[in-house]
């Protein structure tokens, strides 16, 4: 087994209050129905469990189910820490953080900082290809979730417009 990780920082001002946001992802239906590759989000206190459907590539399919510890900072930030339960190997995790930041009254600079891991029967020799369809996958879904959250907040989707930020060097 190998762990491939891939990251990906995005920017977004979206033109409603950051409360109008912060409903629908602090919401575990709500997130998982505008994510694109997941299934399910089960909260359990601060511990949610996500189920991703079968993602494909370089002739395997993953069902990855993970556990993410969630800190949440009222209208502002969230924290997602990868948190098995004790004795339970994952093979899928994602840390990062979404940033609500106030734009005057009518907008929110949103923010999305999210590193995936998955551990992978591949060699280590693959790790240049299996990670750029990682974060090739990672920026489409960001698109797609951020056409989903304009949609359900009554916005255009066509509307959405998202940087993606350099990743800081280490």
């Amino acid at each position: 087994m190998t762990l491939f990780s891939a990251r990906n920082i995005s920017l977004s001002t979206v033109p409603v209050p950051p409360k109008e946001i912060w409903s629908l992802i602090t919401d575990p239906e709500s997130l998982a129905s505008m994510t694109p590759l997941v299934r399910s989000i089960t909260a359990s206190g601060d511990h949610w469990r996500w189920t991703l459907n079968g993602i494909e590539g370089l002739g395997l399919k993953i069902e990855a189910v993970f556990t993410e510890r969630m800190e949440f900072t009222d209208q502002r930030q969230i924290v997602f820490t990868h948190d098995p339960p004790p004795d339970s190997h994952e093979r899928a995790a994602v840390e990062g953080i979404y940033d609500l930041t106030p734009v005057g009254d009518a907008a929110t600079e949103l923010q999305v900082d999210l590193t995936l891991s998955v551990d992978l029967p591949l060699p280590s020799l693959s790790r240049m290809a299996v990670e750029r369809i990682m974060h090739a996958t990672m920026r489409a879904t960001g698109q797609r979730f951020a056409s989903n959250l304009y949609q359900r907040l009554g916005l255009d989707p066509d509307d959405v417009a998202i940087a993606e930020l350099p990743i800081p060097r280490n």
